[in-house]
């Protein structure tokens, strides 16, 4: 993503409005109709505001205590008609936890919580990460 890790700043996507159009600009590219966003930690940026205003373009979102949860109301939440698998490790009790209190108001969620595994949740257990996800995209189809 422009402006995290090794990538440099980008003014385009300085607003919510600039990174939803990055984000669907990049879906656009890939020729990706209807895809599962898998979002962890600081992507939920990206991810969060897409899924309110683009959400009808994803068969699924899997927020994985992302960033920026707390910045939406319910209601906006509630307008939501996107499966959703959130998901986090029980180790990361600060930004895991926020982020359920704020995503649990999506219709029809499901909450998967890692046992033993901290923020990067699918590091600490990736086969345990895996099967829950796997299993999440095949109710999808």
């Amino acid at each position: 993503m422009p402006g995290y890790g090794n990538s440099p700043p980008a003014e385009t996507v300085a607003t919510v409005q600039g990174r939803v159009a990055f984000l669907d600009h990049v879906l656009q590219e890939l020729g990706l109709r209807r895809p599962v966003l898998v979002s962890p930690s600081m992507s939920g940026r990206f991810a969060l505001p897409f899924l309110l205003v683009r959400g009808d373009r994803l068969a699924g979102f899997v927020p994985i205590a992302p960033v920026g949860s707390k910045d939406y109301t319910a209601e906006q939440y509630h307008r939501v008609q996107t499966p959703t698998l959130i998901l986090y490790g029980d180790r990361d009790t600060r930004l895991g936890s926020q982020a359920l209190r704020s995503l649990q108001h999506l219709p029809g969620h499901q909450v998967a919580v890692l046992p033993d595994a901290g923020h990067a949740c699918y590091l600490d257990k990736p086969d345990y990460f895996h099967r829950v996800l796997l299993g999440f995209l095949h109710q999808l189809k």
